[in-house]
């Protein structure tokens, strides 16, 4: 991994575990608008998967960051804003790497791999959980939309570095659609049995999704990858022991 690849995967780390309030009494006032608001919607995001988004209140939010009700109403509107809000988090995490220019010497493969890094802690955070949710969870139509256009710019984005590293050499894949849901699936499901209290942090569950999927995707010769051109061992015929003549 490149050394902005760790660094940015240590931030985004740093950003899963942090879980302080900076409200810590109610005369610290001092704190930057934009870090609150981003406090507000992590402690939402923690709350709905602990909790459920329909069995979470305002309240239980406001109790968890040690401030009033009126406070959370300060950085959104409603309830459902604030789930918006986490939906959107995760997936600006997830959409970071396509929006970066592919650096000069790198081969789709590298910048592949960076996506699935992203991809993978961003569903390992906080934010997994509504991320893969979204449909289930009462999002009004213009939210829901919203929701839909990031991902679909996700899907054609695997689907674009996949063609590019078909094109230069550093991807073998034969259906780059199957592979890009395949991916998807695979990442996703994270959020289903990921949890913080894990063996493995979110970063090392990436580069072991980095691995996986380079073993499946590096280029193979021709030979190896035909079946017919590795044909099957014949076993030789067992001799049978000798039979036993009979005193």
């Amino acid at each position: 991994m490149s050394k902005a690849d760790k660094t940015s995967a240590a931030r985004m780390e740093s950003d899963d575990t942090s879980s302080a309030s900076p409200w810590p009494a109610r005369n610290a006032r001092h704190q930057d608008r934009h870090v609150k608001r981003e406090a507000v919607i992590r402690a939402a995001a923690r709350a709905f998967n602990a909790r459920g988004y329909y069995n979470t209140s305002i309240d239980d939010i406001a109790a968890a960051l040690n401030v009033t009700k009126p406070t959370i109403y300060y950085y959104v509107a409603n309830k459902e804003q604030l789930l918006l809000q986490c939906i959107l988090a995760g997936l600006e995490r997830v959409l970071e790497p396509f929006r970066k220019p592919r650096q000069p010497g790198r081969c789709a493969r590298e910048q592949f791999n960076d996506m699935i890094r992203h991809y993978a802690q961003a569903i390992a955070s906080e934010y997994g959980g509504c991320m893969v949710r979204a449909q289930d969870l009462g999002l009004g139509p213009e939210s829901m939309a919203h929701v839909k256009q990031l991902k679909s710019e996700i899907d054609q984005g695997i689907r674009r570095l996949l063609q590019d590293g078909v094109r230069d050499g550093s991807i073998a894949t034969d259906d780059v659609k199957m592979t890009a849901f395949a991916l998807a699936g695979a990442l996703n499901w994270i959020a289903h049995w990921y949890r913080e209290n894990q063996s493995m942090s979110a970063a090392e569950i990436a580069e072991a999704f980095v691995r996986f999927f380079n073993l499946g995707l590096a280029p193979r010769n021709a030979a190896a990858r035909s079946p017919a051109a590795t044909p099957r061992r014949r076993r030789a015929p067992r001799s049978r022991p000798a039979a036993r003549s009979r005193p």
